[in-house]
Parts: structure tokens; C-alpha cells; sequence
């Protein structure tokens, strides 16, 4: 998403019904034409860059045989149109004054999102080794309409786990949980008496039933208000602005727990919803609890690794400290790393609101969300059921199966490893002795 143009803060929506020269540095991937065409024929039609596109015109398909990781999004489509995928990826990146990180935006459980996303994915290692890789992964439900979408997710995970510098989890089921509690505070009044007509915000302001059925332009809205907050410093000023790349490097102290758990508030963005501003202190709150992750997860009752908090608007380096003072001692961070914070202050807050926080924590609270995929996993290959589906593609071997649910254990694994040591005593690192 480019920088907006308007005058104190960004969103997904401002550039509805009006003629934009900025180009998103983007390049949109997908096998199947229709998504494509309707970001072409929509509002922010003027913002892409039709020669950045990638389609095919025989598509995914919706139907079982279709939704396959490796066997068409990764072996099939990824060699196919390699050459073309990294050609569009080097314009891209020459159009940019400072390239800091690729952002990597894909589902788990769909044939083009976990096969060719990560096929991208590897691209970017291979062709640009230095630049950072951000990935938000958004993680199908146990209700998910894919059929094959453990397999689908596993496989991913794999490539995550080796090739990601940063991954944020996100779970479908949480953002329609968010969607619906919105949507209850609106009807309700609790959020103000004006919403804006047709607002992401309720995905249809004047129909519950669109709001319980397909509430995704409102889902998508809050994706995109967490990569918003995640690059306002890059794009506005601040007193304490932080580089993309410092969230790798303070936030991740083992390589392959990569995994940060996001929390936005409010989440009710922008100007969709006219309602007083939060207190500042019910702001840092908020995003600790577990109604505001973007998973279904509970990070308050979990071990923190490390965390980052940044902040958009009127806020001063005081009111930080004073809350990570304040909510310190409700928070269990490694013995290790007590002090592992990390800020960010931009002054800039989004359209609408005087001040926003977004939350990154790497915290053992993933671990749930591995274990449910595991198992999800685990009951459709103890039957191996619709294998025959990825073995009949070349270079899609039985052992690409095994070798994806053996890197997922593992990664649990370490999770469990480091929650057995929550309960430990915190000890002050050894000192350095010096021979006299």
C-alpha cells in the first residue's frame, strides 16, 4: 500500500472514486483471473500496475484436485512461470529508493497461496539473499471449505519455518470473530451513532446476514490496517521511528521461532466509526488481551521472547515506559531477555484517531495454532486420504509429507522446550571474570 495522500494518517479506502498517480510497489500473483480482474475493474484500479500482474488463465479451480500445494502452485505453476515472477520482481525492486524488506501476503490453505507463495518466497532468498522477508500468513479455520488444507498449510510451514526472516500469523477464524463483536458494538451504539455507509468496518452496514456470511472486505481491512501500522514509519515521521528490519533483529533470538503474534487497537480503523479515542492506557490494555490477537491466542498467559510495541500519534516517550512498567509484572518474559522491548513512535496517527498501537509479539501462544494444524494434519494422512491427488506431479514425492510434519514437530517442540522453563527463577547472566 502506498503512502497516503492525505494529511495526517493512511487508509486501505482513501482512494475510492478518485484518480491516484501513486503506484503500489506490488506484484500480485494469482492463478486464478477472476480476483485479479476485480482489483483491476475496483477502486483501487489506479494504484496497481496492470503490468505487475500475474495470472493463469486455467486458474486453481475450487474443487479438491485443484487446491494442491506443491503439486501445481509450488512444482507446476512455480517452474512455469519462474522466469517471469523474477523478471516483474526486479523492476519492482528498482523502482524503489531504499528497499528495506519484502512483504509476502498469502493463505495457507489454498493450491496458490501456500504452493506459489512460497515458491515466491524461495525467489526472493535466492535472488535477493540480504533483504529482509516479511511474511503475513493467513491460516485457514477448522471449518475451512478447502478439504485439503492441512496438507496445503503443512507443507507451507515447512518453507516458513527455512526460508522466512519474519512471519505473522494470522487465523481466519479470528478476524470473523472480530468482524462479529464489531459488528454487535455498532448495532449496539457502543462504538458512536455513525458509522459510514457501506464501511469495511461492517462489510455491509445494513445486513447482518453479509456480516455472518461473507464479512471478508472487513477482514481484509484489518490485514491491511496491520501492515499500515507496521510501515507508518517508513512513511511518516516520528520521534523514535524504527526500521523494518530492527523487528528481525530484536525480535528474533532463535532463527526458526520466527513467529510474531500481532494485536491492533482499535480495531475499528479510521474514520469508519465516530467515536471518542480510547485512553491511552486502556490502549496498551487492550493489546494485550486476547480479544485484539489476530489469532485465536492468549499471549497474557504465555512466555514472551521478546516484544515490540508501535505506537502512531500523540504519544510521548513517557507514556511508553510508564506502561510497560505498568503491565511488566502481569507479562512472563524469559529469564534472559526480561528487558526485551522494543519501541516505535510515529507521529502520525491513522485518519480518525488521535493515537493506535500495534503489538508484536514473539510469544509461545502460537503454539496452539501449530498443534491444531498438526492434528488437522495428521488425520487426513493417517488415511491418506486424497494424496493421489499431490504423488501423480512429478517432483511430489510421500516423503515431502513426512518431511513437512517432521519440521512442524520440531518447531513445536521448541516451543515446548521453552515453556518449561517459564516457571524458572529469573537469573542474573554470569559475569565476566578477569584474571588478576
Amino acid at each position: 500500500m502506498p503512502p497516503s495522500t492525505r494529511s495526517g494518517g493512511d487508509s486501505p479506502d482513501i482512494y475510492k472514486g478518485k484518480i491516484c498517480s501513486l503506484k503500489a510497489r506490488a506484484l500480485l500473483i494469482d492463478m486464478e483471473e477472476g480476483v485479479v480482474n476485480e482489483i483491476l475493474q475496483g477502486p483501487l484500479r489506479d494504484v496497481f500496475d496492470s503490468k505487475q500482474l500475474i495470472t493463469d488463465v486455467s486458474g486453481s479451480g475450487n474443487n479438491c484436485t485443484f487446491h494442491i500445494f506443491r503439486a501445481v502452485g509450488h512444482k507446476l505453476y512455480g517452474c512455469r512461470y519462474r522466469e517471469n515472477i523474477v523478471e516483474k520482481l526486479r523492476k519492482t525492486a528498482e523502482h524503489c529508493d531504499c528497499l528495506q524488506c519484502f512483504f509476502i501476503i498469502h493463505s495457507m490453505g489454498g493450491g496458490t497461496g501456500s504452493g506459489l507463495g512460497t515458491f515466491v518466497l524461495n525467489l526472493l532468498e535466492d535472488e535477493f539473499p540480504e533483504v529482509y522477508r516479511f511474511v503475513t500468513s493467513v491460516y485457514p479455520s477448522g471449518e475451512d471449505d478447502v478439504i485439503t488444507s492441512p496438507y496445503n498449510s503443512v507443507l507451507a510451514m515447512r518453507e516458513l519455518n527455512e526460508h522466512a526472516d519474519c512471519v505473522l500469523p494470522i487465523e481466519n477464524e479470528s478476524l470473523f470473530d472480530i468482524v462479529n463483536k464489531i459488528h454487535q458494538m455498532t448495532s449496539s451504539g457502543k462504538l458512536g451513532s455513525t458509522v459510514k455507509q457501506n464501511s469495511l468496518v461492517t462489510s455491509s452496514a445494513n445486513s447482518t446476514k453479509a456480516v455472518q456470511e461473507k464479512p471478508f472486505d472487513a477482514m481484509n481491512n484489518i490485514v491491511a490496517n496491520l501492515l499500515l501500522n507496521l510501515t507508518s514509519s517508513a512513511r511518516f515521521e516520528g520521534s523514535l521511528n524504527m526500521d523494518l528490519n530492527e523487528i528481525s533483529m530484536n525480535l528474533v533470538p532463535f532463527p526458526r521461532l520466527h513467529y510474531l503474534v500481532s494485536s491492533l487497537t482499535p480495531l475499528y480503523t479510521l474514520a469508519d466509526v465516530n467515536v471518542p479515542s480510547r485512553k491511552l492506557d486502556q490502549m496498551f490494555s487492550d493489546a494485550f488481551s486476547r480479544d485484539h490477537q489476530l489469532i485465536q491466542a492468549d499471549p497474557k498467559h504465555s512466555l514472551y521472547l521478546a516484544c515490540a510495541l508501535l505506537v502512531r500519534g500523540n504519544v510521548q516517550v513517557s507514556d511508553l515506559r510508564r506502561n510497560i512498567e505498568r503491565l511488566k509484572p502481569s507479562l512472563h518474559f524469559v529469564s534472559w531477555n526480561q528487558e526485551g522491548w522494543k519501541t516505535g513512535l510515529c507521529s502520525v496517527p491513522p485518519v480518525g484517531h488521535s493515537h493506535s498501537l500495534l503489538a508484536l509479539a514473539n510469544n509461545t501462544c502460537v503454539k496452539p495454532t501449530f498443534i491444531e494444524l498438526k492434528d488437522r494434519f495428521m488425520k487426513l494422512y493417517k488415511k491418506k486420504a486424497h494424496l493421489h491427488h499431490y504423488l501423480h506431479i512429478d517432483g511430489m514425492e510421500q516423503s515431502c509429507f513426512a518431511e513437512a510434519v517432521s519440521s512442524l514437530s520440531d518447531l513445536i517442540e521448541e516451543y515446548n522446550e521453552l515453556d518449561a522453563t517459564k516457571n524458572e527463577p529469573r537469573t542474573d547472566p554470569p559475569r565476566l571474570k578477569i584474571a588478576v
